[in-house]
């Protein structure tokens, strides 16, 4: 199959890639020359552990290319994806779609024969008949089909997300454009993973339903914290005793300082938005945006109370700002909150990230960016692990308390224990539900 994938954000490159894996034919298309460029010269835009190899890989073997030409990628194709960013519009919390409804325009009078136009970015509700118009509307005598086939990949993961999926849900209408996407999903047909063909509506939905589901888990989880805290009881234990029930699983169970990235907060937040403009508010998805965003607030209160009550000239250790490990990603990461409120505490703040400097120097001005985390903690008054990296999960801590002037750790992971650190010679602790 010949495929358009268009844009090379964190979706669409990743499914780009890995469609040409597949076998198919891809040509990924990006405004942006410079990272087209970037790209053709094999290099990646973003961190995503084994997307280089294996995008080198397939332009060496002449099924995966790069331009900037719209019109030169839609040309012959079968599938033409639109996979372009959909972020919250301000002021109301919706999806903004003017990327996608310009792609689909563009789409339309690029077209030269039969195409499935697929919406592989995150859309409200109705927005694939939308695109439709769209189409309809730039080009009347267009031959095509709409589909919606969402994206459910796990930064850090995504590759093999995409090649083992848990499902793949494509919405149709016909059963021409149901045969197209059967013969770009064989590969795994012939694996026997599971494929789930549905309505229109019913595959926008499912993406957003998923989606706030597990940020409603990590909530939860951490509301259950908080208590914990109070009653003296060990989130790590709750947690587990929760997730042996084979009703509730033990995935996103885990206690932290609220959840983010580039998923939960924007599509918990268009699903409420959806909600309000159809007279059917989802309160569980508004309560958990507002206890999120105080799970976060909360863990400020922890570091200030391990600081005295204050930040003020205090030299504070960070390690991790990424909104999750094995990622560039710095999306509404609980960092921004975070250490945002240390600087304006007056506390002088050092970072340690594997691949969180690229984006971090612009989001987190102030602050003071070290590639070692003993050198980030010589002379620190306090430690914070706040992205569970797994340089972070083996720290020789009793030469990082012997480093520090007061040895003092926020562990906001939870990847250590009270009594661990009281050994290495840390004279305060504080974790998250224990």
């Amino acid at each position: 199959m010949r495929i358009a994938m268009i844009g090379t954000g964190y979706v669409g490159l990743v499914s780009g890639v890995c469609f040409s894996d597949f076998g198919h034919e891809v040509v990924c298309v990006d405004r942006d020359p410079k990272k087209i460029e970037m790209l053709g010269a094999g290099r990646v835009p973003i961190f995503e552990p084994g997307l280089d190899d294996l995008m080198v890989r397939n332009v060496g073997a002449g099924r995966l290319s790069f331009t900037t030409s719209l019109k030169e990628a839609v040309d012959g194709a079968d599938a033409v994806f639109i996979a372009v960013g959909t972020p919250t519009r301000r002021g109301d919390g919706h999806a903004d779609l003017t990327y996608v409804m310009n792609a689909a325009a563009e789409i339309a009078k690029a077209l030269t024969g039969y195409a499935v136009i697929v919406t592989k970015s995150t859309v409200p509700v109705g927005t694939n008949r939308k695109v439709a118009e769209a189409v309809r509307a730039a080009n009347p005598d267009a031959e095509f089909d709409v589909a919606s086939n969402p994206e459910f990949l796990r930064e850090g993961a995504a590759i093999d997300d995409f090649m083992r999926p848990d499902r793949v849900v494509v919405g149709v209408e016909t059963e021409r454009a149901e045969q197209v996407m059967s013969e770009i999903y064989r590969p795994l047909y012939l694996r026997d993973f599971a494929i789930m063909v549905t309505d229109l509506e019913s595959a926008e939905m499912i993406k957003y339903a998923a989606n706030a589901f597990l940020a409603t888990k990590i909530t939860f989880i951490n509301e259950i914290a908080a208590l914990c805290e109070r009653v003296g009881a060990d989130v790590k234990k709750v947690s587990k005793g929760m997730g042996l029930d084979g009703r509730i699983g033990n995935k996103f169970l885990h206690a932290g300082p609220g959840y983010g990235g580039s998923c939960f907060p924007k599509d918990t937040a268009a699903l409420a938005r959806i909600g309000q403009e159809h007279a059917m508010p989802m309160r569980i998805t508004e309560a958990v945006m507002q206890v999120n965003d105080s799970v976060k607030a909360r863990m400020v209160e922890k570091l200030r109370d391990l600081c005295d009550g204050s930040f003020n000239r205090k030299t504070i250790a960070v390690m991790g700002v990424t909104f999750k490990p094995n990622t560039d990603d710095m999306r509404e990461a609980p960092s921004l909150t975070i250490v945002p409120a240390l600087v304006g505490g007056g506390a002088k703040v050092r970072v340690v990230d594997p691949e969180g400097r690229r984006e971090g120097e612009a989001l987190l001005p102030g602050v003071d960016w070290v590639e070692d985390p003993y050198e980030a903690s010589k002379d620190a008054d306090l430690i914070v692990l706040l992205t569970e990296w797994n340089e972070f999960r083996a720290l020789d801590l009793t030469r990082i308390a012997g480093d520090m002037r007061t040895a003092r750790m926020a562990d906001l992971r939870n990847i250590y224990s009270r009594q661990v650190a009281q050994d290495a010679g840390f004279e305060g602790y504080d974790a998250v539900g224990r």
